[in-house]
């Protein structure tokens, strides 16, 4: 059998794959691109979107509860959650069409099918005809990640749920625990609590969001108690007894084991890389706890091999998988100057209520780097816009070096900040000062003068609070 030749092979179709195909196409090199399952990968079929979608529904659902503080009347209002999962699903299917597009546009081969190496430079396609063979100087790898399942603990799209599950659920959860609260596991527990479940949040670590600053994740878990969330920290579920119609978790907390009874779990504790299967093995690409080990440039090692996106280093964002798409296929078609990710420089967004976003170091990071700080915060209720949109729970912390006012991290919680964050995402791709931040002219009434404000209380200078 006769094997196809190209310039660039990529394994998986998802935010890191189809990107780094279109701009390897767009330089001018052929590209093949290999997705065994749906254009978009997990994030546009299983994650980013759909859950986005949902999400906002909530959103919408919790407003309309809210009518009265805004002089308007909602009788009547209910949730319908198959009209609600329909609707994700139509999203979806929409972005799904669209890469298939882009792929057609940008001339990009697209082969359905299980891939695996043969060699550096081959890979072997499983498709419904058959086994088809392609050659490359470049493979990318973006095979991206699955829901880690924990020993005892294990989802049965029943009683114990995945994402996949959440996403299309059996019914609706009267009794829901959410374990692990990652951006992931919040987010499902802020969706199915706006819509009426009684979910308790169990987190192995000594706080939620654990990931973020730990004044955010205080706010954070003040505001989902207030919402009728249980909230369990440095808790541990020890297994699961599972009867028709009820899950009983052993959860052991402050040192004892106690029996919670539930009709729904949902499993959030992280994710494990796809690299099975893929002959990566024999070629000496080094593994490390299921993720591919790579350098800054996204290379494997083995000459012409890359790894991107979820199946290599974290963080573990789509947004972060693009970016390595691009700078992986630039480097394939010889470009100059490409910079590598900057991991501290990825803004990580939790789209649970209230919102929760942050680029950088947190406060306690930056001293544990050694960094003299100074802190900057401006609640929301400070903010004129914030109070007219009837949101004025949340703040914007923000961190500089005291001696350089380097920008060091910015940390939010409060409406719309997974918007709000990409300023200082900017500010610190473009190396900015705490000056450059005070002589920026925010427009108003926006939310965004709050960063002003933040910005200027590190330095003693906040101007409405």
């Amino acid at each position: 059998m006769a094997s196809k030749s190209y310039d660039m092979i990529v394994i998986g179709a998802g935010p890191g794959g189809y990107v780094a195909a279109i701009r390897g196409a767009q330089l001018g090199l052929s590209v093949a691109i290999v997705e065994r399952e749906h254009m978009g990968g997990v994030c546009l079929n299983w994650g980013c979107i759909p859950t986005k979608a949902m999400l906002r529904s909530a959103e919408v659902f919790h407003l309309l509860g809210r009518a009265g503080e805004f002089g308007l009347r909602a009788e009547g209002v209910g949730c319908d959650l198959d009209a609600v999962i329909e609707r994700s699903r139509k999203v979806a299917k929409q972005l799904n069409g669209g890469v298939g597009h882009l792929m057609k546009k940008n001339r990009v081969a697209v082969v359905m099918g299980e891939a695996a190496l043969s060699s550096s430079d081959t890979v072997s396609v499983t498709t419904k005809e058959g086994t088809e063979s392609l050659s490359a100087k470049a493979i990318v790898l973006a095979t991206g990640a699955r829901a880690r399942e924990l020993p005892g603990l294990e989802a049965d799209g029943d009683l114990v749920w995945t994402y996949r599950h959440a996403l299309k659920p059996p019914r609706m959860p009267k009794k829901l625990l959410v374990i692990g609260s990652g951006a992931i596991g919040i987010e499902f527990a802020s969706f199915y609590n706006t819509l009426g479940a009684s979910t308790t949040v169990v987190e192995v670590m000594e706080r939620i969001l654990p990931a973020e600053d730990e004044e955010i994740s205080a706010l954070a878990r003040k505001a989902f108690i207030a919402q009728g969330m249980t909230v369990m920290e440095g808790a541990t579920v020890k297994r699961i007894d599972r009867g028709k119609g009820r899950a009983v978790a052993h959860i052991e907390a402050d040192g004892k084991v106690g029996k919670h009874e539930f009709d729904t779990v949902i499993l959030a504790v992280g994710i494990v890389g796809n690299v099975e299967g893929l002959g990566l093995e024999a070629l000496g690409v080094g593994i490390d706890r299921s993720h591919v080990v790579t350098d800054s440039h996204c290379r494997t090692g083995v000459e012409g091999l890359y790894a991107i996106g979820d199946v290599a280093a974290p963080p573990w964002l789509a947004h972060k998988a693009s970016h390595e798409g691009v700078m992986v296929a630039e480097m394939v078609a010889g470009r100059n100057q490409v910079h590598p990710v900057r991991a501290e420089s990825i803004a990580g967004c939790t789209y649970c209520n209230p919102q929760v976003a942050s680029v950088g170091y947190s406060e306690a990071k930056a001293r544990e780097l050694g960094h003299e700080v100074k802190v900057g915060r401006f609640p929301f209720i400070g903010n004129g816009k914030a109070i007219a949109l009837g949101e004025a729970e949340g703040l914007i912390k923000t961190v500089f070096d005291a001696k350089t006012g380097e920008l060091l991290g910015a940390h939010m919680i409060g409406a719309e900040v997974t918007e709000l964050i990409q300023g200082y995402v900017v500010g610190r791709t473009l190396e900015t000062t705490e000056e450059d931040l005070m002589n920026t002219v925010f427009p108003h009434p926006t939310l965004s003068e709050m960063m002003h404000e933040s910005v200027l209380d590190a330095y003693g200078r906040a101007l409405h609070f």
